[in-house]
Formats: structure tokens, C-alpha cells, sequence
């Protein structure tokens, strides 16, 4: 019985994962963020295609979920940067290993 409750747990965890890193645009926001600390613009810049309020939203969620930090400097002007977080820096090399895999396994229509 040990083990089926030991799997059920696997399942949420991964469930969780997926959840947050299954959301359109989010593992590019990640994957960006991995180069370095950008602003807001600078994000939407590395991510062609997304709307600001689109953008937005994620990187709230990003920030709930511990992966992304918000910085905000003073002005004038004042400033905000993104930067991946501890967890969000140990994130980016299974970031890494997913593309690798997708790249190797699965077909692109």
C-alpha cells in the first residue's frame, strides 16, 4: 500500500509542476530569464508574440509560485527587473534537459 500512496504523490507533484510550467509562454519567460535579470520590456522583447497583459500575468504567477523575483529600483526613472529566483535557477537545467529531449524525440508539425 506504501507504494501506491508513494505514486499518488509522484502524480500531484508532477501535476503541480505541469500546472505551472504547461501555461503558454511560461518556460519561455524561464528560459530567458536564465541568461540573466531583464525588465519588463526586455522580457517581452526576448518573447515575441506575447501581450504585456499576458506577460504580465505570468510573470505574477512565476513570482507566486518562487521561480522569478521581482526587483524594483528607486527612480526616477524607477526600474523593475525580473531574475529567476534559487528555485528558479535550479529549474533551468531540467529547462535545458526538456528541450534536449523534445529536440531528439518528438515530432515538430
Amino acid at each position: 500500500m506504501a507504494d501506491d500512496h508513494d505514486a499518488r504523490q509522484c502524480d500531484a507533484a508532477v501535476s503541480h509542476a505541469f500546472s505551472i510550467l504547461g501555461k503558454r509562454w511560461n518556460g519561455m519567460i524561464l528560459d530567458v530569464l536564465g541568461e540573466g535579470e531583464l525588465s519588463f520590456s526586455g522580457v517581452r522583447r526576448a518573447v515575441s508574440g506575447i501581450s504585456d497583459a499576458v506577460l504580465s500575468d505570468r510573470l505574477t504567477e512565476l513570482s507566486d509560485a518562487g521561480l522569478i523575483a521581482r526587483q524594483v529600483e528607486p527612480g526616477p526613472p524607477v526600474a523593475v527587473t525580473y531574475a529567476l529566483t534559487e528555485a528558479g535557477c535550479r529549474l533551468a537545467p531540467i529547462l535545458t534537459q526538456l528541450g534536449e529531449w523534445a529536440d531528439g524525440n518528438l515530432l515538430r508539425r
